[in-house]
């Protein structure tokens, strides 16, 4: 943000706070607000045009004081959270106990709340923080509520997410980055799952300037131009880092990255602030592993046991093997195992008939489209379902399902 824009931002700030502070109301701390100002016409005051009533002058005189009183403190606060400007100040007098609470006002809104609310609405408007730290939600709570909704037949990956995520952003100091490696077939939600992270983190999603996503074979396709890559890899992540205190990078398909783009990557999921300002969560997206998590759900079904009996320890257990194995093939997950960076091994089971029921009807209400059971069996019994005998698991999980409801729309 230009140094020349600042004074204008500063002047819209200060006047839309003052403004909302005149029209809350008075009375004092605690006192619910009353539904006019204080220079509003009291019964038996003066007729309109004439001069005010004392009590009026009074209230009004009391309201301007305090907003005098106050406007400093107010000020270095709403600058610090806006602008990131004499946060310093802000911090050493916490710290030595100088900063006392803010006195309250009779508004809907008071003290630093209302300023976390003013402060919001002020960067709704656009990019007011160039570190994007206004943008910054960590909507845990509505995170888990929407994975338990939204994702159907995956209770091992509602669970490791949602406890992974909430536990790193809660820590006070890090000591490295949050590393989560997807596996499971193409379909079963994967990418869904990033998706849900990125808009519960940050107000802008996928679009906030600290959320980066990487295709291996649309952002990295030629390997003699693996230098490059890796140079424009690591400027990318290293800019991502200081532009934001918290960054999320995803990267799809990470069984096809070079491992020379793996040793790039490295050195940022291995090193942390030390004072925990500066946190950084990586997604690994990969279909490696598929087969053995499909294998181990079959089995389940065969000796008659549900799915949700399946542990994330024999899971975890039986991809690590198969990671570490796939060292042969320069699959450099394998290394960032040995050096423990990878936080947990996510496993996302095969989708079964019911769940592509579930995904058909997310499909019809995302476009306010009246469906049926019926309509949802349809939509169904057109996937291809796998093994050959048993026909249990969709072969491309949801991943085709809202392009097959056109069909049967009428």
């Amino acid at each position: 943000m230009g140094q020349g824009r600042l004074p204008a931002r500063r002047g819209l700030g200060c006047c839309a706070l003052l403004l909302l502070l005149l029209l809350g109301g008075s009375g004092s701390p605690g006192t619910p607000p009353q539904p006019r100002g204080p220079w509003a016409q009291e019964p038996g005051a003066v007729p309109e045009g004439g001069p005010w009533g004392r009590g009026r002058y009074e209230a009004v005189k009391k309201h301007l004081g305090a907003v005098g009183a106050l406007s400093k403190q107010y000020w270095r606060y709403l600058a610090c959270r806006v602008w990131q400007e004499g946060c310093e100040e802000e911090e050493k007098q916490r710290e030595e106990g100088e900063a006392g609470p803010i006195p309250s006002w009779s508004f809907p809104l008071v003290g630093q709340d209302y300023l976390e609310i003013l402060s919001a609405w002020y960067c709704s408007f656009g990019k007011c923080c160039e570190t994007g730290d206004c943008r910054i939600i960590n909507n845990i709570t509505g995170l888990e509520a929407d994975l338990s909704q939204q994702l159907h037949g995956q209770h091992l990956a509602k669970e490791v997410v949602v406890r992974a995520v909430r536990g790193f952003l809660q820590s006070p100091r890090p000591q490295k980055a949050l590393v989560l490696s997807f596996h499971g077939w193409s379909g079963t939600g994967k990418n869904f799952v990033a998706r849900m992270v990125a808009s519960h983190l940050y107000r802008d999603g996928l679009r906030s300037d600290c959320v980066r996503v990487f295709i291996s074979l649309l952002h990295f396709p030629h390997h003699n131009y693996m230098d490059s890559y890796k140079a424009q890899l690591q400027r990318q992540i290293s800019e991502t880092l200081q532009r934001c205190t918290q960054a999320l990078l995803i990267f799809d398909e990470a069984e096809k990255l070079h491992s020379s783009l793996l040793d790039a990557i490295r050195p940022f999921m291995a090193q942390h602030d030390s004072k925990g300002q500066q946190r950084s969560i990586f997604l690994f997206l990969s279909n490696l592993g598929g087969n053995t998590i499909n294998e181990v759900a079959l089995d389940f079904w065969r000796a008659g046991r549900a799915r949700e009996e399946i542990s994330l320890e024999l899971l975890e257990q039986r991809l690590r093997l198969e990671l570490q194995e796939a060292a042969e093939n320069s699959y450099a997950h394998s290394q960032l195992l040995r050096e423990n960076l990878i936080d947990a091994v996510v496993p996302f089971l095969p989708l079964e008939y019911q769940h592509v029921k579930l995904c058909a009807r997310d499909a019809f209400l995302a476009r306010g489209l009246p469906y049926t059971e019926a309509t949802l069996d349809q939509v169904a019994q057109t996937m291809v379902f796998v093994p050959k005998e048993e026909k249990l698991f969709s072969a491309q999980g949801c991943k085709s399902v809202p392009q097959r409801i056109n069909y049967f729309l009428p």
